[in-house]
């Protein structure tokens, strides 16, 4: 690793702004989505900024395909695993505590800056905030280890049973709750600048600075119902150690799950991380050091999961980082109201049906209705499409022959014996005799006849000049009428 200018971490050129309102941190669990980093070092930012500063503040950066003179560059990084290419973003190829690039070299021989990234913080961190010592910035118990890391000190405070962890001058810690933040005082994030007793790639606040996490971050368990938020591995931002065995229940507001994998590093295929459905306990997805995740949005159906992960004895990585957020099902259109028209058509369909002979009479018009010939057409003057034309036109005829069809299977239900001509007048009168019974003619050179059972002389009589059915014809047409 190159050793860049000794005095690095005092070279941080702008201010972060302060700490937002509680709710709409931008270092929240439970707004990842204004997060650009998910390890607390910046290590997997892959953002545009090509600056020192936000917003076009601070110095250029050079090119990673024009520092071949340097340790790290384009050539360097060939497969792209930290980021570096024929551009100037600002990058962390050496795990250093926060993204940084190349800048023109200057008289006092600096040749390198850190950048600062405003959305370059890991969602739990909140920021760095004032500690004056009287009162405490954070008012629970503390401890110092010449080991502390980020995640020792997010271990300590949660097994106290608080909310919050603040780091202070590489070495202490500090732990509070929420209420503590009410009365404290933002600070420059320029301010947390000391490195980790016990990790070089982490910052653990400064001088009379803490360095603010909410203690789920890097917990071995949990019950996640926020709309949206991150699920870090055990320990994280540290590695996670061997033998562990956690899980997290996830049931956010929602019918499915979107899932999206920021970070996954495990050490080898028995480190296995398993995502069950909670209601049936089945098996949606496995992942583990040989079976990434696939990169992109990865959505379940389910409405509440259970996450589990286990290590081996050897087990050392990385680690994973994963958002969250809950889906609700896509609403279905509301159905199109129909045409004007079709609805005048309806209209006449019941009019016509409810305009019948009484119960036991059969009437069959000589002609069809009037308003068997309508059709929908635009108005004139109303741009249409030819496509659009015939399509609607097609839809409306079709719609107006099962109107039809209904209207005619209402007036069969009410009837005993019906005519069906072609072309000629009605000629049947009512069916006599007890039960429902039917009869069909069609009026054509070689017609048929299914005629009426014995008792009905008209029906008889006109029976006669027809070819009857055939047995299986007439059975097929009973089994049909008697569905009606």
């Amino acid at each position: 690793m190159e050793t860049r200018a000794p005095h690095g971490l005092l070279l941080l050129l702008l201010f972060l702004p302060p700490l937002p309102p509680r709710g709409a941190s931008a270092g929240s669990l439970h707004s990842p989505g204004l997060s650009e980093c998910f390890q607390v070092n910046g290590a997997d930012y892959r953002g545009h900024q090509n600056r020192t500063g936000p917003r076009g503040a601070g110095r250029p950066c050079l090119f990673w395909d024009q520092t071949q003179q340097h340790s790290y560059s384009s050539a360097s990084d060939p497969q792209g695993r930290w980021g570096l290419g024929p551009h100037n973003f600002c990058r962390n190829p050496d795990g250093d505590v926060q993204p940084w690039c190349y800048v023109a070299e200057t008289e006092e021989g600096i040749y390198w800056r850190y950048c600062d990234i405003p959305t370059c913080h890991m969602p739990g961190y909140l920021g760095c905030f004032v500690d004056s010592g009287a009162p405490p910035a954070l008012s629970g118990p503390s401890g110092t280890s010449t080991k502390l890391t980020v995640q020792v000190c997010l271990r300590f405070c949660r097994m106290k049973g608080y909310q919050l962890a603040g780091v202070e001058a590489g070495y202490a810690c500090f732990c509070g709750s929420e209420s503590d933040l009410d009365r404290g005082r933002p600070a420059p994030a320029t301010d947390c600048d000391q490195i980790c007793f016990g990790h070089p790639g982490q910052l653990c606040g400064g001088d009379g600075r803490l360095g603010i996490y909410e203690v789920s971050v890097g917990s071995c368990q949990g019950n996640w119902t926020a709309p949206q938020g991150v699920i870090y591995s055990p320990d994280f931002p540290d590695e996670y150690g061997p033998d562990r065995n956690c899980s997290w229940a996830l049931s956010p507001p929602g019918a499915a799950l979107e899932l999206t994998f920021r970070l996954f590093e495990l050490a080898d295929p028995r480190d296995r991380l398993e995502l069950r459905d909670a209601a049936s306990g089945s098996l949606l997805r496995a992942f583990d050091g040989a079976r990434p995740p696939p990169p992109g949005p990865l959505r379940l159906r389910a409405a509440a999961l259970l996450l589990s992960f286990r290590s081996d004895a050897r087990g050392h990585a990385q680690g994973f980082a994963l958002t969250y957020r809950g889906e609700s099902p896509p609403r279905r259109p509301a159905p199109a109201a129909p045409p004007p028209c079709l609805t005048l058509l309806s209209a006449g369909l019941q009019d016509a049906a409810d305009d019948r002979a009484p119960q036991g009479s059969a009437q069959t018009p000589a002609a069809s209705p009037d308003w068997a010939n309508v059709s929908c057409s635009p108005r004139p003057g109303a741009p249409e499409a030819a496509t659009g034309a015939r399509v609607f036109s097609t839809v409306t005829a079709v719609s107006v022959l099962l109107l039809l069809l209904l209207s005619l299977l209402r007036l069969l239900r009410r009837r005993s014996c019906l005519l069906a001509p072609g072309k000629g007048p009605p000629a049947l009168g009512p069916s006599r005799g007890p039960g429902r019974s039917w009869a069909v003619w069609y009026r054509r050179p070689r017609g048929v006849a299914l005629p009426c059972p014995p008792g009905d002389p008209q029906a008889e009589v006109l029976a006669a000049s027809y070819r009857p059915l055939s047995a299986s014809s007439q059975s097929s047409l009973r089994s049909l009428i008697s569905a009606l």
